[in-house]
């Protein structure tokens, strides 16, 4: 009979590497959905400053104050219209957030686009 010492090393090298990839993708896909939820939160928070009167520097700065947990430098913020004395009582605002966010995966960087980006767009009526 033949010494079997280094199967469970083997079945363990080969088992390790699923694992891991599941692992990193849970991972990723944690970060992806923080960043959507924050950037949804965030996006609200500008809106409704936006739509109570506040000018851009100010929505500009509540949305980063709001996705303070994210990567500033990765965000993009679009308001609409851009001029405040455009934002007359009963026409609407919109806040656009983009936010370019990379994975830590290697398998899951040639699925999807590097940087993945990810947007959300709150509007609302000004008051």
């Amino acid at each position: 009979m033949k010494s079997q010492k280094g199967q469970s090393t083997v079945e363990l090298a080969l088992s390790m590497m699923v694992l891991l990839l599941i692992l990193f993708g849970i991972t990723d896909f944690g970060r992806v959905f923080h960043a959507y939820l924050t950037l949804e939160h965030a996006s609200r928070e500008a809106a409704r400053l936006a739509s109570v009167g506040g000018d851009n520097s100010e929505i500009i700065q509540k949305a980063k104050d709001a996705a303070a947990s994210l990567d500033l430098s990765q965000l993009t913020i679009s308001i609409t219209p851009t001029d405040s004395s455009k934002r007359v009582r009963g026409s609407t605002v919109s806040v656009q957030l983009e936010y370019q966010i990379d994975f830590l995966t290697p398998l899951i960087q040639p699925v999807f686009p590097d940087p993945f980006s990810l947007k959300n767009q709150a509007v609302m009526r000004v008051e």
